[in-house]
């Protein structure tokens, strides 16, 4: 069997080689760590002159995404310059093509990432909302947003619990943003009786609902015929209000509340539906024997001569079906 020997001094060879290059580069590398730190120190400075240029104009959030941003790439580009430092041998040109490569494999891995980070600059860019407005998301999501940042948006919903939205779903779905505007219409659909008069029931809602605090002279409230039910007659009582939530859900209660006492206490009728069951137990010992008591025929009465026909007739038919059987 063939010995395999370990060439030592070769090894020890290689280890002095690495030590003297080590030594070598040790100005080069110093000189790469001054680079480094200085363009940390500027990333950090393009980065606070951003958010100040952004809190100026009242784009706090743009800002805070614009100054990150920023600065990640000063500081990527110091880095870049340091290594070019350390080893001469590699040219920009390298790194760029090597950053390039890099990117589409970054890109790859971190796609969702990526998507939530654009999203999130194209809604600081054009601002469908803002910190502070109420929104609604698409997927059932309510609240008060609390800060738009690159990846999420955060809103506090109402019953005081934070929700983390990422941006690609606020940006490619519907949200409605209920403060958009500075008041917002409510409705309530009012069900009277058939017998009361349409415009009587109106003016007692209109005159009523003018005089809750918060409910807008202008635009006006207002009243539309809207329904002939079996139950009764609609109405559809519209007012308008500072578009808040909190505001708006105040109002709707005083409103329903004084609404139907008024209505009430002017002999208004407020129907509620009525429907009739009948039930028929289909054990009975004298089911379908029409001389004694069922539903619809009274106690020891007998059918007219039109249902006595057809009954009779049915009999006839159940007869020759079960002859033709046999």
């Amino acid at each position: 069997m063939d010995e395999i020997d370990a060439d030592v001094g070769n090894i020890f060879d290689k280890i002095d080689a690495w030590v003297d290059g080590f030594f070598r580069l040790l100005p080069n590398i110093a000189i790469a760590l001054v680079v480094i730190a200085v363009f940390w120190m500027l990333s950090r400075v393009v980065g606070r002159m951003v958010q100040k240029a952004a809190d100026r104009r009242g784009r706090e959030n743009l800002g805070m995404v614009g100054a990150s941003l920023l600065g990640w790439v000063v500081f990527i580009i110091g880095i870049m310059l340091a290594v070019t430092i350390v080893a001469p041998s590699i040219s920009p040109a390298d790194l760029f093509a090597g950053l390039g490569i890099g990117s589409v494999a970054i890109g790859f891995a971190f796609k969702d990432i990526l998507q939530n980070l654009l999203a999130g600059i194209l809604i600081l860019l054009r601002q469908p909302f803002e910190v502070g407005d109420q929104i609604k998301v698409s997927g059932g999501h309510e609240g008060t947003v609390e800060r738009i940042e690159t990846r999420a948006t955060l809103i506090r919903t109402y019953d005081n619990r934070r929700v983390v939205i990422p941006n690609t779903d606020i940006y490619t779905d519907s949200v409605v943003v209920k403060t958009a505007f500075k008041h917002a219409r409510s409705q309530y659909d009012i069900l009277i009786g058939c017998s009361d008069d349409f415009d009587t029931a109106r003016k007692i809602m209109l005159d009523t609902v003018k005089e809750i605090d918060g409910v807008l002279a202008d635009p006006a409230p207002d009243t539309v015929p809207w329904g002939m039910e079996a139950d009764g007659n609609t109405v559809r009582l519209r007012w308008w209000t500072a578009s808040d939530r909190a505001n708006t859900v105040r109002v709707w209660g005083e409103v329903i509340q004084k609404v139907y006492n008024a209505l009430d206490s002017n002999g208004i009728d407020l129907p509620y539906p009525t429907r009739m069951v009948l039930f028929h137990d289909q054990t009975e010992e004298f089911d379908g024997d029409r001389t004694r008591q069922r539903e619809g025929w009274p106690a020891g009465s007998g059918p007219s001569p039109e249902q006595a026909r057809i009954e009779t007739a049915l009999r006839e038919r159940m007869g020759q079906k079960e002859a033709g059987g046999t």
